[in-house]
């Protein structure tokens, strides 16, 4: 998921917040590099550099760990992180043709339970979802090396549905969610947010 926040700051500026969810594999963390890349005063603070260690995640019945609830993470120290950045963020010299957003700090925030924390509630300006279906979602899990390695039936036995938990539970939230096809082509994904972010900004330098 991606979240996108703004605040107005008396230093005159505002701070814009993207958080980014979706599905183990999904692209998410690609597609929040690329954007840094192009976006000026753009940060990215992803949820997967706050797990907690392996002896410390709890197994379930099966025997599988629990890396996908929001007790495998360190929420407190990405919320320090979050703040720390809103104290003094980041700026590059990035360029870009829309002159109108060059002065405002972006962060985007990417993970796979920004949802699910509520002191996230209040910090963000736009939410994005990428969605990939069962098949695709497995095959690029099959590619990736974890450690620990996933025991055999973990994707099946905990990763997918908990997934499925987790995008149920999201049905319920109040605010808008722009959901994105993780199936499509890198390119064609950061063209579609880019385009979204730009116009966003824009309204806010209004």
């Amino acid at each position: 998921m991606f979240y996108v926040l703004l605040m107005h700051l008396p230093s005159q500026y505002s701070l814009f917040f993207f958080f980014w969810f979706s599905v183990t594999n999904g692209g998410k963390t690609t597609l929040a590099k690329n954007l840094q890349k192009h976006l000026p005063n753009c940060s990215v603070i992803s949820q997967d550099d706050f797990f907690k260690p392996e002896s410390e995640i709890e197994t379930d019945e099966n025997g599988f760990l629990q890396y996908d609830v929001l007790e495998a993470l360190n929420m407190e120290e990405m919320m320090s992180a979050i703040s720390c950045w809103m104290e003094n963020p980041t700026y590059s010299p990035v360029s870009t043709h829309e002159e109108s957003i060059k002065e405002i700090p972006i962060l985007i925030i990417e993970g796979f339970l920004l949802f699910h924390y509520k002191p996230l509630d209040t910090v963000w300006n736009r939410s994005y979802f990428l969605t990939i279906p069962y098949e695709e979602c497995k095959r690029r899990r099959s590619t990736r090396v974890y450690k620990p390695p996933d025991a055999p039936g973990y994707f099946d036995g905990h990763v997918w549905p908990m997934y499925l938990k987790h995008k149920k539970e999201m049905e319920n939230v109040s605010w808008e969610i722009v959901y994105l096809d993780g199936t499509k082509s890198e390119e064609d994904l950061f063209s579609q947010v880019y385009e979204d972010v730009i116009q966003e900004l824009a309204k806010q330098k209004g």
